[in-house]
């Protein structure tokens, strides 16, 4: 039986097992192949390189096992810690003892590097060691606590997946030292907050995984000194109390990752102030700050436009004011995204609602994925979504993927994500089944009442709409109910229960979930299909730079055009047509199978026109037709360096 259940809640979910779900064809399985067979060995090696990254090399030193000083970024510590849950999560789905054994041993020389008193940061230990005037707490861009943070998260992974307590000891030791160190901050008053506030989430972490009450307190402790501060910044978000807040400002790594901390807090204590603030930074932002990639933080530099304006109020990779959404200068670094997949999943653990695996859906398959080469090797650590071939001013970063970034925060964030994609497949509670990222899998099955089976999820998701579920290998058939996402970009599309019925689904359906009762797993088979019309989205017309434009989704991928699928000398000569038949084409690129799109569209003719010219007189020459194609915005800057778009002019006839 099929029943509309938009507006209930049940309550808590919760992730099945790290190992439950299995990709087994499709973007996800080559995603989770890419990233085990390429990525994790690529950034094992930066790491290893004293003369790239410097960062293994600083433990050797702490241990004492290596000669010199410090290298590398003062977060290498924490970037490292999160490679390692990317290389843990692979070797255990591999089976790879060699490079399970080789993280025991980079877990024994970090227990060799840390102090007896717990602190563990790589630049502060060497700094003291030597007496060259670095020391520990001194300063909140040293980044000791988002080390700590990612070490919290590193060592809770490693416990699940292992079962092995090596790094965990190490984690409590300096779990230990943290909370001596906030104790001592609340009897003096002298209060700095940390940057990246990875450490919220990780302690949270630690009380789940150990389930020690102190370090749930502890969390609470250092979410509650925030408001302490007595200098706080918008690019710090500690200016105005916590509760308090009403806008999501400043750098947006920050911003996500406290409030993800914040959500986690939220769903173990169920502080009602917490819930509201969260869902007016949620409401900002999905309203008038995200990028229709799932990208967040606009701004390279700047002033906060909400600071006092007598007092500095400086900004940096961050949300501006709203609509601030450009284009060949959009920062949305991928740690932001990243971020903001682990604020939209908290946020759905403590309510399930259909609006934030949307949201969660469409950073991964688009910013997220686009952020990593199709072979695995080379990143973005900004994501534009525009690039021309010249610019007259020089950006932050590269304009194409590189190996290795002097900031390398990002590539073993994206690494970690995009391995334990397969726990936002499902959520569940108690006999109920949350469906989160579709994509052809196999799934482990234990629910509360004792049902025990496989999921099998057969789809060509992202690029088809039908998806297939089955179950297998049934030891114990119970009831359970299936709450199926009917994404919220759904016009048409229908659903058939295991008994045969069929409903409807339109776009009241969309955005929410789809109730499904399984009274019998054996032998049902339930059928999603969603129609996947190419869609022509257009922008708020606050959005200036996106005014008289259109983008191109087709399902949750957005689409965007390189120069190398346009005949023409630049991609500012292009117009698309809203009436444009744009038909799927599938095609290869770095032999990895993409959905492309292939149609018309007209080129400008541009005789006489000065291309150098700030200013000149129109003149309509009329229009061409031309063949185009469009490809995921995910598989952009692999064929080369060339111009790309993905807001494009529109035009309703010659």
């Amino acid at each position: 039986m099929l029943t509309d259940t938009r507006g209930s809640l049940f309550g808590k979910v919760y992730p099945l097992p790290w190992d439950a779900v299995t990709w087994t064809e499709g973007v996800w399985a080559d995603t989770f192949e890419v990233c085990a067979s390429a990525t994790v060995p690529q950034l094992k090696r930066m790491f290893d390189d004293k003369d790239i990254s410097h960062v293994v090399e600083n433990f050797k030193i702490c241990a004492g096992e290596a000669r010199g000083g410090h290298d590398g970024t003062v977060f290498g510590d924490g970037d490292f810690y999160k490679w390692m849950e990317a290389a843990v999560y692979t070797a255990a789905v591999h089976k790879d003892q060699e490079l399970l054994a080789m993280l025991e041993d980079y877990i024994d020389l970090i227990g060799r590097a840390q102090l007896e008193d717990g602190y563990i940061s790589t630049k502060q230990i060497i700094g003291e060691r030597s007496n060259n005037g670095i020391g520990r707490m001194g300063d909140i861009n040293d980044f000791e606590v988002y080390n700590f943070g990612h070490l919290f998260t590193s060592a809770c992974l490693y416990k699940r997946v292992t079962g092995k307590d090596s790094f965990l000891k190490i984690a409590v030791k300096t779990a230990d030292y943290l909370e001596k160190l906030y104790q001592e901050a609340a009897e003096s008053g002298e209060v700095q907050t940390a940057v990246c506030p990875s450490h919220y989430m990780g302690l949270i972490e630690m009380y789940r995984t150990t389930g020690e009450k102190r370090y749930l307190k502890l969390a609470q402790t250092a979410i509650d000194l925030r408001d302490s501060v007595s200098e706080g910044t918008d690019d710090n978000q500690d200016r105005l109390p916590l509760k308090k807040h009403e806008k999501i400002v400043g750098h947006a790594v920050r911003s996500n990752y406290l409030y993800a901390g914040v959500a986690d807090l939220y769903a173990e204590t169920g502080d009602e102030e917490y819930k509201e603030m969260l869902l007016r930074m949620w409401d900002d932002l999905m309203r008038h700050k995200i990028y229709i990639t799932g990208g967040c933080g606009a701004l390279y530099n700047g002033v906060s436009p909400y600071g006092n304006f007598f007092v500095d109020q400086k900004i940096h990779q961050a949300y501006g004011y709203e609509y601030q959404l450009p284009n060949i200068t959009a920062y949305n670094e991928t740690c932001a995204s990243i971020g903001f997949v682990m604020w939209a999943y908290r946020m759905f653990l403590a309510d399930p609602q259909a609006e934030y695996f949307d949201a969660i859906e469409r950073a991964m398959l688009n910013v997220n994925l686009a952020a990593v080469s199709l072979d695995g090797k080379k990143y973005f650590y900004e994501n534009m979504l525009r690039r021309t071939k010249e610019l007259k001013y020089e950006l932050v970063w590269k304009l194409e993927r590189t190996e290795y970034i002097t900031s390398y925060c990002c590539p073993p964030n994206l690494a970690r994500i995009l391995a334990q994609a397969g726990e936002y497949a499902y959520t569940m509670s108690e006999n109920i089944l949350y469906t989160g990222l579709y994509g052809a899998s196999r799934t482990k099955l234990l629910m509360e009442n004792g049902a025990d089976c496989e999921l099998l999820q057969e789809t060509e998701y992202p690029y088809d709409g039908k998806i297939c579920f089955y179950f297998e290998q049934i030891r114990k058939d119970m009831p359970i109910v299936l709450k199926l996402r009917i994404p919220g970009w759904l016009e048409t599309g229908y659903c058939i229960d295991g008994e045969g019925n069929k409903k409807e689904l339109t776009q009241k359906e969309a955005g929410t979930y789809l109730t499904v009762e399984v009274p019998v797993l054996k032998d049902t088979k339930i059928e999603l299909f969603f129609d996947m019309p190419v869609r022509f989205t257009t922008a708020n017309p606050m959005i200036e730079e996106d005014t008289n434009q259109l983008a191109i989704e087709r399902g949750p991928l957005v689409y965007c055009m390189e120069r190398q699928d346009a005949a023409v000398e630049t991609l500012d000569d292009i117009l698309l047509s809203p009436h444009a038949e744009l038909i799927p084409e599938t095609i290869e690129i770095e032999g990895r199978t993409i959905k492309a799109l292939k149609g018309e569209a007209y080129c400008i003719r541009r005789e006489g026109y000065d291309r150098k010219a700030l200013y000149q007189t129109f003149r309509n020459q009329g229009l061409d037709r031309i063949s185009v194609r469009l490809i995921p915005y995910f598989a952009w800057d692999n064929r080369g360096f060339d111009e790309m778009k993905l807001w494009i002019p529109f035009t309703y006839g010659e």
